[in-house]
């Protein structure tokens, strides 16, 4: 017990967060045991259904410039872009749609209100700046509320300490860069950067369909974080990133209105931030936040389009601990505002009560339970939960499951029949709700150089919201259908092979079908993975990624499996600075993330990093 109560005080007390978490070293040639905390409460991620990390290491290691390079390498997780450099990326987690998956920036929430669904892009998120990502997989409303049906995805930003520049040249006139700069203490710590990424990339629509025009990309994000320490029981910290992005984009041009080479645009600005006061009182650790984020994108096409949003949150927090038991409660009110196709704004909003408790009943037990009280402006009030367990069965095997609810209101778009076109009244939208179970096997050694997990789950969506449209008389609505279905498998394992090397394991089976018709989920592959073999010498370092997915079903037809292969290695030269070498799709293969959206052929990028 003592071990968990200083873990949920590390998170709460040490750095911004409700997203940090840190890893604990050990041995060279043993694994480090890695810690999350997107689950409010601290937690050894491998003792954690569902959870996984990527830190900073790793995302070095494979040289992942934006988020949606590296997020398909979580099992159960599919990205699907459409368009190389710049086109939308959205996540499916467990075969939920998109707008199912809250994502978290420092803690807040950036989930863009005025798309459709709901659903944020990560195909333009800058990785330059992230220290590590946290997932969990499986309905998490009771501890973040609407939106979190498929699961969280939480980034957390560096805190620095120097001055660091990097920059990178390569394919297709690709050039990025960064300068940051910052000072860090026991105390106090305060940084900035800004980075910058410009190529002129390739055709969004497949080349090898005709469509030879190169849609480029101009991205750049800044963003500053401190914090301050004024006593041993106060303490301020806060954090604002902002990103500008151009991308070109191709349509559905005239007369035959198929996927082809156009000079449609889109230009988004958007930034989030938050400031927070910790402040230990009556044997509880509190926090109090203001949280927000704004986006506004704009479509040049033959289909115009000017869409703003912002969200903004306020956030009580307590953590402590009585008689055994780590809890932590607390209260928010979040509101968002969005505009649509027609200029109307309108405006949602959610009060929330939450609570989360752990408690280990034995040596090698613990368990964990959350709950949570939503009491929408629109669409009632909805309570969640989610409970959890863990045992040490001996012989390294870890025996966990967990079974949660979710539930999701409807978006702005949705909730005002956005895009609609109908002679009868439009139906009333009711929230879509959610149930997951989940139970895993790991394993994990004495000698600490492997671990291993299998997890099955089954996911189900009541009420699913889409958009339907009647191609005889074209009317359109949003409606609830009645249910679908997921079941799956997800295998994941890391191992210290000896010798400076190291390798990384991940795939998934995931049946997510329609339960009315049977039919496959769209853009939900069944079968995906990856394998990264990595290796680390005195001066060299490399990592070597595969990785594939089977065919899945998209709009308009099959998309065809793929696999693909991509090089990643660094040179240290001194103290002070480092070379690096990206090579992607090393065979060259001709493939597409969604249907008849091309990716790049084989591309290479050398870079330095300068530490001062």
């Amino acid at each position: 017990m003592t071990r968990s109560i200083l873990l949920a005080t590390a998170a709460a007390v040490l750095l911004p967060v409700p997203a940090w978490g840190r890893t604990v070293d050990g041995p060279d040639d043993t694994l480090p045991e890695v810690i999350v905390t997107a689950t409010r409460l601290s937690a050894i991620v491998t003792r954690t259904p569902g959870a996984r990390v990527i830190d900073r290491r790793t995302l070095d290691q494979r040289g992942a410039t934006f988020a949606a390079d590296i997020l398909g390498d979580v099992p159960g997780l599919s990205v699907v872009r459409s368009g190389a450099f710049g086109g939308v990326a959205q996540v499916r987690i467990r075969g939920a749609s998109p707008g199912k998956t809250l994502v978290l920036v420092d803690g807040v929430p950036v989930n863009d209100p005025a798309e459709i669904n709901g659903a944020f892009d990560v195909s333009g998120f800058d990785l330059s700046d992230i220290e590590r990502i946290e997932v969990l997989s499986g309905p998490q409303s009771s501890l973040w509320g609407s939106d979190a049906i498929g699961g969280v995805i939480a980034f957390t930003t560096r805190d620095l300490d120097g001055l660091t520049t990097e920059w990178e040249t390569g394919s297709f006139d690709t050039v990025r860069g960064r300068l940051a700069a910052g000072v860090s203490t026991g105390r106090y710590g305060f940084g900035a950067w800004v980075s910058q990424f410009r190529t002129d990339g390739i055709s969004a629509a497949d080349e090898a369909d005709g469509n030879p025009e190169a849609d480029g990309l101009a991205s750049t994000t800044a963003g500053v974080r401190g914090r301050f320490a004024v006593s041993a029981d106060v303490a301020v910290d806060g954090a604002l990133r902002w990103t500008d992005s151009d991308a070109d984009l191709d349509g559905f041009p005239p007369p035959a209105y198929a996927l082809a080479d156009t000079s449609d645009t889109q230009s988004s600005r958007q930034w989030s931030g938050f400031g927070r006061l910790r402040l230990n009182a009556s044997g509880l650790q509190h926090q109090f936040s203001l949280s927000a984020s704004d986006i506004a994108r704009q479509t040049v096409s033959a289909f115009p389009s000017a869409f703003e949003a912002d969200r903004q949150a306020l956030r009580w927090q307590a953590d402590g601990t009585f008689q055994g038991l780590d809890f932590v409660i607390g209260a928010e009110r979040e509101e968002s505002r969005g505009s649509l196709s027609t200029g109307r704004t309108e405006q949602l909003g959610t009060t929330s009560a939450f609570a989360t408790a752990r408690i280990e009943p034995a040596e090698r037990l613990n368990l964990t339970a959350a709950v949570r009280f939503d009491d929408t402006d629109d669409f009632g009030a909805k309570v969640t939960g989610r409970v959890s367990g863990a045992l040490d069965a001996g012989a390294g095997f870890i025996l966990s499951a967990a079974w949660g609810t979710g539930f999701k209101t409807p978006s702005i778009s949705q909730a005002v029949c956005d895009f609609c076109v109908s002679s009868r009244p439009f139906p009333a939208l009711r929230p879509e709700t959610a149930q997951g179970y989940e139970a895993a096997i790991g394993w994990a050694p004495a000698n600490g150089r492997i671990e291993a997990r299998a997890t099955v789950y089954r996911l189900g969506v009541e009420d699913q919201i889409t958009y339907v449209l009647d191609p005889g008389t074209f009317e359109s609505v949003y409606v609830n259908v009645a249910r679908t279905l997921t079941d799956g498998v997800e295998l994941e394992a890391r191992a210290q092979l000896g010798q400076g090397f190291d390798l990384s394991l991940a795939g998934a089976w995931t049946d997510a079908r329609d339960e009315r018709t049977g039919a496959r989920l769209l853009r939900v592959p069944e079968r995906s993975g990856s394998a990264t073999l990595g290796w680390t010498g005195a001066r060299l370092s490399g990592a070597l990624t595969i990785r594939g997915e089977g065919d899945q079903d998209d709009a308009g037809g099959i998309r065809p499996g793929f696999i693909t292969a991509n090089l990643n290695g660094s040179w240290v030269l001194s103290e002070a600075a480092t070379l690096t070498v990206r090579l992607e799709n090393l065979a060259d293969r001709r493939y597409q993330q969604a249907l008849g959206y091309g990716e790049p052929g084989r591309s290479g990028f050398v870079g330095i990093r300068l530490r001062y």
